[in-house]
């Protein structure tokens, strides 16, 4: 995804460990944000979980009222990222889209700027890969066209990093292949639709 100079107002929230959105009252990030900035344009808003170069690991709360960001935990502990090199804890500025199916979808944020978490982004997708994770499919929307072997390196960072953790390497899905902006775009708009099914009969 790429970045925009535009952030979308969203007042935030700390109650706990947990972020909350709030615009008048209490909004759920997966449900209630807008899917698409500027739709003409194909442009989306990212919210942001986890900043380039940081370790803890934050997520969208998916059971939760409201679904805040909240840090991941396993076992009782709460999860970070381990430095794999060439980078240091995430390589990018990592978060989901709105309007996921049964999870938002992934987003990897490719620049030099750093965000910080919670915020929301206007992005637009360039490309997609797919990490096995656990034998599940997880889908990440990426690019490559402006850092030349970033991409190589980052797959490579989707392979191994959980390692650290005890866990098995990941596998790359489609033997690395990345695939080009429309699939990442109709990809996006499969989820969404599969979204709204899953909505029907709720409220809003």
């Amino acid at each position: 995804m790429t970045p925009s100079t535009e952030n979308t107002p969203y007042q935030l929230r700390k109650s706990g460990h947990r972020l909350f959105f709030e615009n008048d009252e209490t909004l759920s990030p997966w449900h209630d944000i807008p899917l698409f900035a500027d739709s003409e344009k194909e442009t989306m808003n990212m919210i942001v979980e986890i900043p380039r170069a940081t370790n803890t690991k934050m997520e969208v709360s998916k059971d939760e009222q409201h679904n805040p960001i909240e840090q991941d935990v396993s076992k009782g502990e709460p999860r970070m990222i381990a430095d794999v090199a060439p980078f240091k804890g995430s390589p990018c500025n990592y978060g989901a889209l709105p309007h996921g199916d049964d999870d938002p979808l992934d987003v990897c944020e490719i620049g030099d700027g750093v965000a910080y978490c919670e915020e929301v982004k206007r992005v637009k997708p360039l490309g997609a890969f797919a990490v096995l994770d656990e034998g599940e499919t997880d889908w990440k929307v990426d690019v490559e066209a402006s850092l030349p072997g970033y991409l190589d390196s980052l797959k490579t960072w989707y392979r191994v990093y959980e390692v650290p953790d005890g866990k098995l390497e990941n596998d790359i899905a489609l033997e690395g292949k990345v695939e080009d902006k429309r699939f990442a775009f109709d990809l996006i708009k499969r989820c969404r639709a599969e979204w709204e099914k899953s909505r029907k009969g709720y409220p809003g």
